[in-house]
């Protein structure tokens, strides 16, 4: 498993509608608020052989609310 890092952007008024369905989906390890561009970071553990991109269009892209997203991808941990 490989951790990724997912910054969401939210319409106006919806950070808590987003948090709480995603929160529901049950693949986040864990989702903070945060200040500045993006009102959402969660991280997500995907296995090695999964398809990244594919995993966060069909389970994270497509939440109503999300106007942008920005995934980083993590190589080792020091």
């Amino acid at each position: 498993m490989k951790p990724i890092f997912v910054q969401l952007q939210c319409a106006p008024g919806k950070t808590y509608e987003v948090a709480d369905v995603i929160y529901k989906k049950e693949i986040v390890s864990e989702m903070y608020s945060t200040s500045g561009d993006y009102d959402l970071l969660i991280k997500v553990y995907v296995d090695e052989e999964q398809d990244i991109g594919k995993f966060i269009n069909d389970n994270i892209a497509t939440v109503p609310g999300i106007t942008r997203s920005l995934t980083t991808l993590t190589f080792n941990a020091f």
